[in-house]
């Protein structure tokens, strides 16, 4: 990680027409690296900045990533970097982008405290924070067996005793997930379910049990789950947990800047070409823009948003 560079004509006033960067990419997960791989080998010169923060942090593999099955994540993201060194044009930057100012497809960015520096085009590939439940005991399970992703780790523990911990609809479909991995299912709710009647019969005909009791704490031993101990001091035998909270932007950069979104944590890409926003120039990618929040997916989508971001400097370069 080196200073940022600078263009040679960069002074206190920025020339509009000659941008520090063709592309300064933020977020340095899979997203945001493979657009940067696809942008190098365009010889764009591109700046990636990254906080270190990986929404996979707790994970211990991805899963279901095409020939990188049970990769740890902080493995994926180094040997992704490695191989982005032979591309010159590509600069990494640790650190958050602080604030971004738009002005006619293009780009100022403050990064850390440092002078701004200025792009063509933006790409924002931030991510998402999850609510995590403050339930004693779940911060020690978190990511060995305690889950955010069914498809991502249901497979690991399939046909053993799940527990579901969410509320409303959104706990209704982390059940209905699980049944193509386990029968044997407990949704918890910690508290008003928020469930309508219709879903409450639909739990029971297919034999899930619900408990709106508030929860003690999740015992486990050595990172795997063994039990919920709800407040009345009921005990009940589970293997391994999936919640579904709510999420969040990790960068408020894409509300500053004017974004569409098509929800409460959503950047709204779908009514543009190749991962376009409603803002001209500026482009998003991954977890903050999707519904299925998969590494891969994620890698897909940054590389989509780096060919429309070269298609659109090819063609605005043309004479």
């Amino acid at each position: 990680m080196g200073a940022v560079r600078r263009s040679q004509n960069s002074d206190n006033s920025k020339d509009s027409q000659n941008p520090d960067y063709d592309v300064i990419i933020v977020g340095g997960g899979p997203a945001g690296l493979s657009a940067a791989l696809v942008l190098g080998r365009c010889l764009r010169k591109v700046l990636i900045c990254d906080e270190g923060q990986p929404r996979n942090s707790r994970a211990e593999a991805l899963k279901g990533f095409l020939s990188r099955d049970y990769t740890p994540p902080h493995e994926l993201l180094r040997t992704a970097r490695e191989q982005l060194k032979r591309y010159d044009s590509v600069e990494f930057f640790a650190g958050k982008v602080i604030n971004v100012q738009s002005s006619q497809n293009r780009f100022e960015a403050v990064i850390s405290g440092h002078s701004p520096v200025t792009s063509r085009r933006l790409l924002l590939a931030t991510g998402l924070i999850d609510e995590v439940p403050a339930i004693k005991g779940f911060d020690e399970l978190y990511g060995k067996s305690v889950f955010l992703c069914p498809y991502c780790d249901a497979w690991d523990v399939a046909g053993k005793q799940l527990a579901i911990y969410g509320k409303g609809e959104r706990a209704m479909e982390m059940a209905r997930a699980l049944t193509a991995w386990s029968k044997n299912l407990i949704l918890f709710t910690d508290g008003d379910s928020e469930l309508s009647d219709e879903n409450k019969h639909q739990l029971k005909r297919n034999s899930i049990e619900l408990h709106e009791e508030n929860i003690e704490q999740l015992v486990g031993e050595k990172g795997i789950l063994k039990a919920v101990v709800l407040k009345n001091g009921r005990r009940i035998e589970r293997e391994a947990l999936f919640f579904d909270t709510p999420s969040y932007q990790r960068s408020d950069l894409a509300i500053k800047l004017g974004c569409e979104f098509k929800n409460e944590r959503a950047v709204n890409t779908n009514k543009y070409e190749y991962e376009a926003t409603n803002i001209p120039g500026l482009y998003a990618a991954g977890n903050n823009t999707g519904d299925i929040l998969f590494a891969v997916i994620a890698a897909a989508e940054g590389a989509r948003a780096a060919f429309g971001i070269n298609k659109s400097l090819t063609q605005e370069d043309l004479l």
